[in-house]
């Protein structure tokens, strides 16, 4: 049973909220406090926060149908109908993607987003790529014994405390084998990167699955050497990386966690009640390659010269 939480005010770390808030104050200000925003109507801020993008929805559409699909394993021990179930991810992402509002019409850098040709073949790709992993007969073989203890896409944000503080680590995919934890993180970004953002992204990746670490241990009080956290890269094939941790590790991290933590409180009037500073004192980033993928740029008189190159989620 997953622990649960009265609601508190104060704000809780993540990743990615320590991600904004490094990246532009005034991000994380329109983020997580556009509600406080004097100038702009809350409802502005918040139809540029729910702005989407084509890499952004491969993700999001990829992870809903892997769900489906590991539910499904839970519930019956029936072969998987993979023609069946490539028709299912066809109907699933034309529907999701036509409600969405895109950033990229928005910001005038295409007329219009072709779902079927623009996000359907990489989430096909993927799924694909997933069906035929060594990974997936497993699960279906040996993993499949103790099904009804998988945790897949829980509900919520993953709270949790670390260090008694509030904090979000949300597992896509956890299951016991043995006497070990597994926990599986699914990514349609290629892995395969230039040399800088490859690095950004080791990193990243690796912050996460501390926390995913963090939180099964938390949840569970299951031991930490025994908690085994793993990157599943579903495109432009399947390919697997382990995370290695020891308990130096834990904590450091939990060390930093708390640091970040109280960067963050610093911007706050009013910690307990996570009432912000003025906006005013949460600066716009110098770094214009950040605007570009900004979802408020336009807030910020950033929208014009800037030239998007292609992304990767």
């Amino acid at each position: 049973m997953i622990r649960k939480f009265e609601f508190t005010s104060i704000l809780g770390w993540s990743v990615s909220r320590f991600d904004i808030f490094t990246a532009c104050k005034r991000q994380y200000w329109y983020n997580y406090y556009g509600k406080f925003d004097l100038e702009i109507d809350a409802m502005t801020i918040n139809a540029l926060k729910n702005l989407t993008s084509v890499p952004l929805e491969i993700g999001n559409v990829t992870h809903k149908v892997i769900k489906t699909l590991l539910d499904r394993i839970k519930k019956t021990t029936q072969p998987i109908d993979a023609e069946r179930f490539i028709d299912y991810v066809n109907r699933t992402t034309l529907d999701i993607t036509a409600r969405k509002k895109f950033s990229e019409i928005y910001y005038r850098e295409k007329d219009d987003i072709d779902a079927s040709a623009e996000i359907l073949p990489a989430v096909v790709d993927a799924a694909n790529n997933l069906l035929g992993s060594d990974r997936f007969k497993w699960l279906q073989s040996e993993a499949r014994e103790r099904s009804d203890e998988w945790i897949v896409d829980p509900e919520g944000y993953g709270e949790c405390r670390i260090d008694n503080l509030k904090a979000y680590c949300k597992v896509d995919f956890l299951f016991p084998v043995g006497d070990e934890l597994v926990i599986i993180d699914w990514k349609t970004g290629k892995e395969s990167k230039p040399a800088p953002n490859r690095h950004h992204d080791d990193h990243k990746h690796a912050r996460q699955m501390l926390g995913y670490v963090i939180w099964a241990h938390f949840q569970f009080e299951h031991d930490i050497a025994k908690i085994r956290p793993i990157v599943a890269y579903l495109l432009p094939t399947y390919r697997e990386r382990t995370f290695s941790k020891n308990e130096f590790d834990i904590q450091d991290f939990t060390d930093t966690i708390r640091s970040e933590t109280e960067q963050m409180y610093e911007y706050c009037r009013d910690v307990d009640e996570n009432f912000p500073k003025s906006k005013e004192e949460f600066p716009m980033t110098t770094n214009m390659m950040i605007c570009k993928f900004c979802n408020f740029r336009e807030l910020c008189g950033r929208t014009a010269n800037l030239e998007v190159p292609d992304s990767e989620s």
